[in-house]
């Protein structure tokens, strides 16, 4: 697949990032990742990003990071797999070319750790991942690494293997300058927490697409979110976000980083179990789960798994 090829199928559908299994050890469940891997890819999903914010990228090694890169590929069939990666300059060039050689289609470059920095610090970071790999790179807005418009821009003219601009900052006015001022140059992603409940806003700034969380455990709802967004289909939307997305981001946003901790307990409810997240996160208390449990059996027609 050419990256325009890439650039174009990541444009024209639904994304998502699959969790990263653990095992009760905390150790990488191999077995898990790749069965889990194997049932998104038999949805229609654009693409997959491993090893990206949802699947934990910030508690993996760089060698976790190729190495589910590998299992992803291993199982995939014709699903493009974008890894991630990241960290300073050096690692983040070590995890890219890490992941090319395990086969991967692209990678998500996170921001840098913990440091701010100029615009100028940020090219230079990006431009050095791009030169140092041969995949396509799509930069993902967002935290302490925040783009201008005239800093992508000449990006993009130096780095023919820049692919696409994901955005989590919510800044539908820099998102917009970004759409218009680089057109068809890039691919436009839209990359909140929850995106769904952002997706009307950023489609209208001119971003086709997202990546899902929820597509981890109820691919059909977010398929069939995604489908009515797609066909101004807004009675259809707005009903998906009363039932659910709303009530589920109530749940999500009662402690910090329930944003992934949410998803592995949607995926241990639907029977699904991908185990429980590293730490610094935290998992969903009982009363928690039991919150989330109806939601879910709403949406799915099914009780809670035990």
């Amino acid at each position: 697949m050419t990256k325009e090829e890439l650039k174009a199928r990541i444009g024209g559908g639904l994304l998502s990032f699959p969790v990263t299994p653990f095992d009760r050890a905390g150790s990488l469940d191999e077995a898990a990742f790749k069965s889990h891997i194997a049932w998104l890819s038999g949805y229609d999903a654009a693409a997959l990003f491993v090893a990206g914010g949802t699947g934990e990228f910030f508690s993996l090694t760089p060698a976790e990071v190729c190495r589910t890169t590998a299992l992803a590929k291993q199982v995939c069939g014709d699903m493009p797999i974008i890894a991630g990666c990241g960290y300073g300059t050096r690692l983040a060039i070590e995890i890219a070319q890490g992941v090319e050689a395990a086969g991967a289609d692209a990678i998500l470059l996170l921001p840098h750790y913990l440091i701010g920095a100029t615009q100028e610090g940020l090219a230079a970071h990006i431009k050095a991942v791009c030169d140092a790999t041969s995949l396509g790179v799509i930069v993902y807005n967002r935290a302490n690494s925040q783009l201008k418009a005239s800093t992508l821009a000449r990006l993009a003219e130096t780095c023919p293997n820049l692919i696409g601009f994901k955005d989590g900052t919510g800044d539908i006015a820099n998102v917009r300058q970004v759409c218009a001022q680089l057109g068809e140059r890039l691919v436009y992603i839209g990359g909140m927490p929850t995106h769904e409940m952002y997706a009307e806003a950023y489609n209208g700034a001119g971003v086709s697409t997202y990546s899902s969380a929820v597509f981890n455990f109820v691919p059909e709802l977010a398929l069939d979110f995604y489908g009515a967004l797609r066909a101004g289909d807004k009675a259809r939307m707005e009903r998906h976000l009363t039932e659910f997305f709303i009530p589920f981001c109530e749940i999500r946003d009662r402690a910090p980083g329930y944003a992934v901790s949410i998803v592995k307990a949607g995926l241990r409810l639907v029977g699904r179990d991908c185990g429980f997240v590293r730490s610094p996160l935290t998992d969903l208390t009982e009363a928690e789960h039991a919150l989330l449990a109806p939601l879910l059996a709403a949406v799915t027609g099914q009780a809670a798994a035990a």
